[in-house]
């Protein structure tokens, strides 16, 4: 198969497996000519959350606002924060993130960074967001609330958000999406989610979608094993209607 140049690679939740990052990336091997995006939550629940943000800083890649930098943000760079807030940082990941820092402190360098990472990227026909948005509202009205943390109201939309592009998220693990096997990206109506869960057990698999060439390149970070694969082949489609069934069992 023959690839082309000057690609677009998204890379899903990274959650501070570096070593997984760099084999991935040597499997890819970006050049100069590619573009690389992050979608965001590069820190938290895996052991090196300080190389992943200073390599991605240091390489200028662009990189999205995801809910684990948020909590951190909200922990740092406010006063008085509340004693719950900072446990469940630290519940959700935080404490491989503070460990991963010598004397278990954060960088300011890395805090001022993260301040400037924005919720979404509109690139023509793709539109890159860490959650996803919600569905009833206009792009004007939405806030991080929205992008870093929405779930299933933005995976149960009808119809495509946008008619003219298609948005790629990450922050849902796919195979917690009915029907989605772990590994497998998971489609819906204008949408692509690519994380796979690369700090959970059941899976390990750490996502970059090379869009330009509608491939897949993967790393299982417990197992240091690779494939590639082709887009149609690593995706299972969502039913919106079983998303919203799961919803309404939640809340009966």
């Amino acid at each position: 198969m023959s690839e082309t140049s000057q690609r677009r690679i998204v890379i899903g939740d990274v959650h501070g497996h570096y070593e997984g990052l760099m084999t991935l990336l040597e499997a890819i091997a970006p050049t100069s000519a590619d573009q690389i995006y992050f979608l965001g939550d590069l820190i938290d629940r895996g052991p090196h959350s300080c190389h992943v943000v200073n390599f991605v800083q240091q390489n200028n890649y662009s990189c999205l606002l995801g809910n684990h930098e948020q909590m951190l943000l909200s922990i740092f760079t406010q006063n008085n924060v509340p004693a719950q807030a900072l446990q469940a940082w630290l519940y959700s990941g935080g404490q491989a993130t503070l460990s991963s820092y010598e004397q278990s402190t954060i960088r300011q360098d890395h805090i001022e960074w993260l301040e400037t990472l924005p919720t979404y990227l509109d690139l023509g026909d793709i539109w890159l967001t860490h959650a996803g948005l919600d569905p009833a509202l206009p792009i004007a009205e939405q806030t991080a609330e929205q992008f870093c943390w929405i779930r299933d109201e933005f995976h149960s939309i009808e119809k495509p958000y946008f008619p003219n592009k298609l948005i790629i998220v990450g922050h849902t693990i796919t195979f917690t999406l009915p029907g989605v096997t772990p590994g497998k990206l998971a489609q819906g109506r204008g949408w692509l989610g690519i994380d796979t869960g690369a700090y959970h057990p059941r899976s390990g698999w750490l996502t970059g979608l090379d869009i330009t060439n509608k491939l897949i390149y993967q790393v299982n970070v417990f197992q240091n094993s690779l494939r590639t694969l082709p887009l149609a082949e690593g995706v299972i489609a969502i039913e919106p209607s079983k998303i919203t069934a799961r919803r309404q069992q939640q809340r009966a």
